[in-house]
């Protein structure tokens, strides 16, 4: 029986064993004894050998979509005309392991700090295949990837010229740029995801752009690559990248009268699917649209089409990763705020908002099922929460699972290969899970996961204390 503390868009389940495919990574099944494997590895065996929480990947479901991307992107630049660079967002999920993947695959990759710069270098993929976007570089980020040869620097305010244009210079060589417009376009999204509207901190308004362009096009230690836009992250609808693309590309075709402007990146955003309610797009719904309308603004301005870059991220990384945690304890909560009193069942699990802060910063909603059994139990409405000292701490807010979940079963949260480990904290001084890549029936630890002894690693006055006590010991 449906529960009405439950939103509307959350339908009753008539199966709460299904793994729907919309959420679930493409390995992901349900054995015939009622326990989800991933990629052929039990859920149970990835939790004796890692421990949980536990983040796993389906490395070929991620292969998969990194490939999708880069053919469906592609194949739609293909068709009006001209080519198209797609990078990985890395700031979705990163490691040097993820480089491998990404670098084999002939994706770029886009990095947004010093850190992410050099995880991409450290996981050997050339650096003409990376930008580095941010909107507060420092010097020293900015030096470091003008040495290593970074294929483009995302420019996103009036100052970042000179530095720029002062680094290449120091050393001898020409940095490629990329100057990010605000178009004003607001999307439909999050606001906090919505990052082309006026009042927020990226990027420089188009009626700026002509004198920063001039200003890019003086230094000789410069090139202007083309402008790059962004206009929000997790959209389903195509009419705000339509509306930036065009504005783009009227600036696009202003600035080619003073000189070459060889490329045009259109960013990224593309929606996923986190719950089984969810309508997301496929790719080429986006991919199709967006490159229909630059056809279309470059033949009514009489322009040569640009070539053309995108930048998914989540699109790649999101569905192919699952979280695994272990619950411990459990409570029927009566409700008693609306017409009718409800229970809504509390189910506290061994992670939260430390290893996913997405419900927390966005009221993000979440998928989640009882993975180490099947069961005939009826449904009973849950909000599977957290082990931190905050009310906030929500890992699944809205969802049903088995009115017999039990401590010490294993729950599955489906689409936390994107902005979970990338978010990922010590609060409460809680250890960051291991990330495991399971392929072919076989598990890969590609990030250990932190112990006690590197929550102190850093803390001098212990370390102190522990070079003080081995001495002690010894005499």
């Amino acid at each position: 029986m449906s529960n009405h503390l439950a939103p509307d868009w959350l339908q009753y389940p008539s199966d709460v064993n299904s793994l729907d495919a919309r959420v679930w990574p493409r390995h992901a099944t349900r054995r015939a004894t009622g326990e989800v494997e991933i990629a052929g590895v039990l859920v149970s065996e990835l939790a004796t050998q890692f421990g949980t929480p536990l983040y796993v990947i389906d490395e070929d479901d991620f292969r998969a979509r990194a490939t999708s991307a880069r053919t469906i992107l592609g194949d739609a630049a293909k068709h009006i005309g001209t080519e198209a660079k797609v990078y990985y967002a890395s700031k979705a999920f990163l490691s040097t392991e993820i480089v491998t993947w990404i670098d084999q695959l002939g994706l770029n990759i886009d990095v947004s700090s010093g850190g992410e710069l050099a995880a991409a270098l450290a996981g050997g993929i050339d650096a003409a295949r990376i930008g580095l976007h941010g909107n507060n570089k420092s010097l020293r980020e900015i030096g470091r990837a003008v040495s290593a040869g970074v294929g483009a620097i995302v420019i996103d305010s009036e100052i970042e010229i000179e530095r720029v244009a002062a680094t290449a210079g120091a050393q001898d060589t020409v940095q490629g740029v990329r100057l990010r417009i605000n178009t004003g376009v607001h999307a439909n999204t999050h606001d906090f995801l919505a990052t082309a509207r006026e009042d927020q901190k990226f990027g420089i308004p188009i009626k700026d752009a002509p004198a920063l362009v001039a200003k890019i096009r003086s230094h000789s230690h410069l090139k202007f690559l083309g402008f790059h836009q962004h206009v929000g992250s997790q959209i389903f609808t195509v009419e705000g990248f339509v509306e930036s693309t065009k504005r783009l590309i009227a600036l696009h075709a202003e600035m080619l009268t003073e000189g070459e402007i060889p490329e045009l990146n259109l960013g990224g955003g593309f929606g996923v699917n986190y719950k089984p309610a969810d309508k997301a797009p496929d790719l080429r719904y986006f991919a199709d649209a967006i490159t229909a309308v630059v056809a279309e603004q470059c033949e009514a301005l009489g322009i040569k089409v640009p070539k053309l870059a995108f930048e998914p991220g989540r699109y790649i990384a999101g569905p192919a990763g699952i979280t695994l945690y272990n619950v411990g304890t459990i409570k029927d909560v009566k409700v008693t705020d609306g017409a009718t009193p409800e229970v809504r069942k509390y189910v506290s699990v061994d992670g939260g908002m430390s290893d996913n802060a997405r419900p927390a910063l966005y009221e993000a909603e979440y998928h989640v099922t009882l993975a180490s059994r099947s069961t005939t139990a009826s449904p009973a409405l849950v909000r599977v929460v957290g082990k931190h000292c905050e009310s906030g701490d929500i890992v699944v807010r809205h969802d049903y699972l088995p009115s017999d979940v039990q401590p010490n079963d294993l729950l599955a949260v489906a689409v936390t290969g994107a902005y979970c480990y990338s978010l990922s904290s010590n609060y409460n001084f809680l250890t960051r899970p291991a990330v495991v890549a399971v392929r072919s029936g076989e598990a890969r630890l590609i990030i250990r996961g932190e112990t006690e002894s590197d929550l102190f690693a850093r803390d001098l006055r212990f370390q102190t204390n522990k070079v003080e006590a081995a001495k002690n010991e010894k005499s």
